[in-house]
């Protein structure tokens, strides 16, 4: 079957689903019906959510998709992202200065109201108890990693940050009990950073999950998660408000850290700025 047109275009994913309905399972009645009446949200979930919201088995929502001719739920929802803002539905008020500050303001107070405070403090202790801590994340999500790393160094915590999936593999296979990783996530369904934590588990590594999916593949091999709110829409992937929901949830760790080890974190800021001082003009 083909998603194109007589021309060679893209069919839009809308249309491909109508034109296959006809023959849909019980199952995929479901999940056509899920998404045909919640458009605009299936864009913000994850294959969990979508799985249980439509009340089927995520191997059945994945053979939904291929199906229909679609690599799997990402790329079905990329394209459903690109027709959506042709036919765009939100208002054109206040100029987008206002709108980016508004939307930044609005990630830190949603993932400020999420936050448990119990399991920050346990990721907290974990991460200073251990002399292994490793730190996973790809592409936008890596970013955030090196920045956690910096903190982190900042403190007199050490930390080792890796971004490549094949070192991350490397790694996570010479893991043991003492190591704990912080896995780097928005969606908590990159695959890339499932199959390392997936190694890591099985070297009985502790994983702490940093997502905006309380429910996502990554967040079921995870011991503790930290949610930060700014889902992104798939032609948003890597956004600033994204990043920023992200570096609160570090920033709230490593204050915690600094916290619990108030002397030698200000000795280890003392030394930095002294040697630092050097690069300056």
């Amino acid at each position: 079957m083909s998603n194109k047109d007589f021309q060679g275009n893209q069919k839009k994913p809308t249309v491909i689903m109508e034109q296959n309905k006809p023959i849909f399972t019980k199952s995929e009645q479901k999940i056509y019906t899920y998404i045909n009446e919640n458009m605009d949200k299936v864009l913000y979930d994850s294959l969990t959510e979508l799985s249980e919201a439509s009340g089927v088995a995520e191997a059945t929502v994945l053979r939904f998709f291929r199906k229909l001719g679609f690599k799997g739920f990402q790329d079905f929802k990329f394209l459903l992202a690109q027709e959506r803002t042709m036919h765009p539905n939100h208002d054109n008020d206040g100029t987008f200065i206002e709108k980016i500050r508004n939307n930044i303001v609005q990630a830190i107070n949603d993932s400020s109201e999420i936050i448990e405070m119990d399991t920050l403090q346990q990721c907290v202790d974990i991460i200073d108890s251990s002399n292994d801590v490793v730190i996973f994340g790809v592409g936008s999500s890596g970013i955030a990693c090196h920045d956690m790393h910096n903190r982190l160094m900042r403190i007199g915590k050490h930390a080792e940050v890796i971004t490549d999936p094949h070192f991350q593999v490397m790694r996570a296979s010479t893991m043991t009990k003492e190591t704990v990783v912080i896995a780097v996530s928005l969606s908590g369904s990159t695959k890339d950073i499932y199959d390392s934590v997936e190694i890591a588990k099985a070297s009985n590594a502790a994983v702490i999950a940093l997502t905006n999916y309380v429910k996502s593949p990554l967040t079921r091999l995870s011991d503790h998660v930290l949610l930060s709110s700014a889902k992104e829409n798939p032609l948003d992937s890597g956004s600033l408000v994204s990043k920023i929901s992200q570096l609160y949830i570090i920033d709230l760790i490593c204050t915690g850290l600094t916290m619990k080890n108030v002397e030698k974190a200000k000795e280890i800021k003392m030394k930095i700025s002294e040697n630092a001082a050097n690069k300056l003009y």
